[in-house]
């Protein structure tokens, strides 16, 4: 097996064994930092096969059945991948076998209320506030017998992994967290935006309203509204049709609606949550910091991604560091740019 070091140096200079491994990879030209790319580019001549992981597993797991992908050798150093929204496990569809090829055991679960991931009681409230996902995947690990791994996420995934390093910095090695410290403040929440920001978050305000609920509940109207997601927040990433129906066939999972209206509609103080999550959301509202080696990444092309290069939540983060700009990327980073986000798990995970 390649050391991760090595791993690291020859995706750096671009030569090697590792290097060669990584040259049919898409996006594996945004390697470094600051790179831009256009990872899902699609040939006029040779049409692209769609990537796909292999047969997914499952397991009881908490409140849930999770359905997830794994790559790697079963006793190799593990790494979580955890997607946003409006995504699914296919945004690591390229980052997984970059790091199963260096001896990584990775996975890659779908979120509870996507793809075939199941809630285990009809009586479970579909809840899709924080701290409720960020315990789906503690107790993912436990069934899974994961002592510690690597959290490497984005959005809805970047959040619960800030929140298990934060709350359960023993089961976390490292972090890596595209746009940064994400844990939701209630209070902080209830203050205005600059109007340019607000109007990034349009969908956020429209799921708070009956018309937006419909709209997710109805196959057609979900189905182009999150298409429409993906075409703004990732403006250069020119992603074919394919790519995108391969991820959205995970929304039509019976409980995608309730979770995700719940999750936006929680943020803004307008939803309640549970009271077996109330002593967790009482630790994050304190905006705990983050001690493990963390890498944080920002897509440069993200309308999401804030101003300053990093600095408004630097100091949420106390031990090893890293920070990271990746020029011409927009919001789903993992799969615009799959090298330069396997790079960065390696780099965490030796600091």
């Amino acid at each position: 097996m390649i050391s991760r070091r090595g791993f690291s140096k020859g995706l750096g200079l671009g030569a090697g064994a590792t290097a060669a491994s990584l040259a049919g990879v898409r996006g594996a030209s945004a390697s470094t930092p600051g790179t831009t790319s256009t990872p899902g580019a699609t040939s006029t001549a040779t049409p692209r096969a769609t990537p796909t992981f292999p047969r997914l597993k499952r397991i009881d797991a908490g409140l849930l059945h999770v359905a997830y992908a794994e790559l790697g050798p079963a006793h190799g150093p593990v790494v979580i991948c955890l997607h946003g929204w409006p995504y699914d496990i296919h945004s690591y569809v390229d980052v997984a076998p970059l790091l199963a090829e260096q001896g990584y055991r990775v996975i890659v679960p779908y979120l509870r209320g996507h793809g075939p991931t199941r809630f285990r009681s009809a009586r479970t409230f579909r809840n899709g506030q924080q701290s409720a996902i960020a315990t789906d995947i503690v107790a993912l690990m436990d069934a899974l017998k994961i002592e510690k791994a690597v959290l490497a996420g984005f959005d809805w995934g970047s959040r619960t992994a800030d929140i298990i390093a934060a709350l359960w910095p023993d089961r976390c090695k490292a972090l890596v967290s595209v746009s940064g410290y994400l844990i939701t403040n209630l209070e902080a929440n209830q203050k205005p935006l600059a109007p340019a920001a607000e109007r990034t978050w349009w969908y956020q305000y429209y799921f708070s309203t009956e018309r937006g609920r419909r709209a997710m509940e109805d196959k057609a109207l979900r189905h182009d509204l999150t298409r429409f997601v993906w075409d703004t927040v990732s403006p250069t990433w020119d992603f074919d049709d394919a790519t995108f129906e391969r991820t959205a066939a995970a929304f039509d999972n019976p409980d995608y609606a309730a979770v995700v209206i719940h999750n936006y509609r929680w943020r803004l103080g307008i939803a309640d949550g549970e009271r077996r999550y109330d002593a967790l959301e009482r630790r994050l509202a304190t905006r705990p910091v983050i001690t493990v080696p963390t890498i944080t990444l920002d897509p440069e092309r993200d309308p999401f991604t804030a101003p300053g290069n990093g600095a408004s939540y630097r100091d949420r983060f106390t031990g090893a560091y890293d920070h990271r700009t990746l020029a011409g990327i927009g919001h789903n980073l993992p799969q615009e740019a799959p090298a330069a986000f396997a790079q960065a798990v390696v780099d965490a995970d030796n600091f």
